[in-house]
């Protein structure tokens, strides 16, 4: 994978706005970027993790009650910390403020649940060609700056659904979603959705991993220059 941003974003959902929007401003202190409408009923609030974009995903119709996704946790590398300080939003998402380092991370890492490390392990090396590095709980992949740290659990979903609260998606900024799309399906990938245009916006698609968790690629122009 041709990464157009050496970091990787994340997005969840949540129906709950201005609790959770006080919480990731104010007691994480993530700085507000912009609010981006997707749809009608779906409006995204973008905010600046270290050049990662935490995705905040306000649905105004209830979200179903559904089983969380692979993505467990967010880690944030900060300065100055002592020791990793465990934190819970106002709808149960983890995050975990730790010292530069910790685990190899220096800027975010996402800690994630899955059934079965050898196809994961497939998976991130063929299908998204990240580079993996050594975890004492599993495996880790390196995206850039950012980390994906891999550990088997025995809750970990075994189809992880796009609806519902919570951590739901990674992104990965590219330069040719159509491109990166048709490569991921080609070595493992499920599909998710085809790549399709936002506007001038950006051009993005949908795959899912050996668990059904979603991976978002994203031709972003602000990035790249062009949707096209």
């Amino acid at each position: 994978m041709n990464l157009a941003k050496p970091t990787v974003d994340i997005g969840l959902a949540t129906n709950n706005l201005e609790p959770m929007l006080h919480f990731w401003q104010h007691e994480i202190g993530l700085p507000f970027d912009h609010k981006l409408p997707i749809m009608r009923g779906l409006d995204q609030y973008r905010h600046d993790a270290l050049g990662s974009v935490l995705k905040i995903n306000h649905y105004h119709a209830p979200l179903p009650e559904a089983p969380a996704s692979g993505y467990r946790e967010l880690i944030i590398a900060r300065p100055g910390l002592p020791h990793p300080q465990h934190l819970i939003d106002p709808d149960g998402n983890r995050i975990c403020l730790v010292p530069p380092g910790t685990d190899g991370i220096g800027q975010i890492g996402v800690r994630m649940g899955i059934r079965n490390l050898e196809p994961h392990r497939g998976f991130y090396r063929s299908a998204l060609g990240l580079t993996e590095e050594a975890y004492e709980r599993g495996t880790a992949f390196r995206a850039g700056d950012s980390l994906i740290l891999l550990e088997e659990r025995a809750d970990a979903p075994s189809d992880a659904g796009f609806e519902g609260k919570g951590w739901r998606y990674l992104t990965f900024q590219v330069f040719k979603v159509d491109d990166e799309h048709a490569h991921v399906l080609a070595h493992g990938g499920r599909a998710g959705t085809p790549p399709r245009t936002l506007g001038q916006t950006a051009r993005s698609s949908m795959a899912r991993d050996p668990d059904g968790n979603w991976i978002e690629r994203s031709q972003r122009a602000s990035i790249t220059g062009s949707v096209d």
